[in-house]
């Protein structure tokens, strides 16, 4: 269902008007879409649709879910996937030079709202930014998926299950018990922000015998050398399951709510309503378990990104 030519002709157009902003039109999926699960949808057959993301792996696998979806439905899906930061990929989808893109309630909350406190609940901060962004600057937020990047503790599996962790209040009252085991991995920022380890550790009242600065990187391989017995991670990291590490549930909901949500101009969707129903069960099928998985495909198995996003559409039938 691909078209090349309408693609090659869209993207060298979006080229010339992207270029000055430093963002780069990328190459076609390269392979065919039959629809699955997701039918043709008239109104949108050879429809333009600028597809954006940000620049690290679960955004652009993301991204080229919902490139993949909107094929099968015969719209015309041109990449920008890869944009260089949260706030060009922000002034793209608000200037008009990507039409739709995945993004994070809270980071649209605190980031973009400027908003100082996140709400504790999901459904409570996604109608937040939902009903502010519409009203302050014509965002449309589609209904949110399970997946929510945000910030927890993670240990090892095999310490987590013989001690009992799931909970970060587990994990508290573990450290009561034996306080020599609470040594920790954390981001140099992390260390010092009110919003993370001094801050969670009131929340909590856990004791840290020992604080360890890392990169973000460098932290779950620590957890897993047992360098410390906790660190710092996102959610939704593919390191998790490739170092075999268990989150603990963040039970208190002190860190805010990362949920992933489709996010387009009010002015486009109203143009193509159609796009939220392509996309509304491809949101639903979406979870930490299932992003974790693919993230670790690309960041810990080395494949590509789109071929990822591909197999795990045809895996749930939305595509063939």
């Amino acid at each position: 269902m691909r078209r090349k030519l309408r693609a090659v002709l869209g993207a060298a157009l979006l080229m010339a008007t992207t270029s000055a902003c430093g963002l780069t039109v990328n190459a076609a999926l390269p392979f065919d879409v039959q629809p699955g699960s997701i039918k043709p949808v008239p109104e949108l057959q050879g429809v333009d649709v600028t597809v954006g993301s940000k620049d690290f792996t679960e955004q652009i696998i993301l991204g080229y879910i919902a490139e993949l979806a909107l094929e099968a439905a015969g719209a015309n899906a041109i990449d920008l996937t890869n944009i260089n930061g949260s706030n060009s990929s922000r002034y793209a989808l608000i200037d008009g030079q990507i039409d739709l893109q995945w993004e994070y309630t809270g980071t649209g909350w605190l980031s973009y709202l400027g908003y100082d406190k996140p709400l504790p609940e999901e459904d409570e901060q996604y109608e937040a930014v939902r009903k502010a962004d519409l009203e302050q600057n014509g965002v449309v937020w589609l209904p949110y998926s399970e997946v929510n990047n945000t910030y927890a503790f993670a240990t090892t599996e095999a310490f987590a299950q013989k001690h009992n962790l799931k909970t970060t209040t587990d994990m508290t009252n573990f450290l009561k018990e034996n306080p020599q085991e609470g040594v920790f991995c954390v981001e140099t920022e992390f260390a010092s922000r009110p919003d993370g380890m001094p801050g969670v550790q009131k929340t909590y009242g856990f004791d840290v015998t020992t604080t360890k600065t890392f990169g973000t990187g460098a932290i779950y391989s620590a957890i897993a050398a047992g360098t410390c017995k906790f660190g710092e991670v996102f959610t939704t990291d593919g390191r998790i399951a490739g170092l075999n590490l268990r989150v603990l549930q963040d039970d208190k909901k002190f860190f805010p709510q990362y949920n992933a949500s489709v996010t387009l101009r009010k002015e486009f969707l109203d143009q193509y309503p159609q796009i939220a129903d392509v996309m509304a069960p491809v949101t639903e099928a979406l979870n930490n378990d299932e992003i974790i998985e693919l993230n670790k495909r690309v960041d810990v198995d080395g494949e590509d990104p789109a071929k990822v996003a591909r197999d795990w559409m045809i895996e749930k039938g939305f595509i063939n």
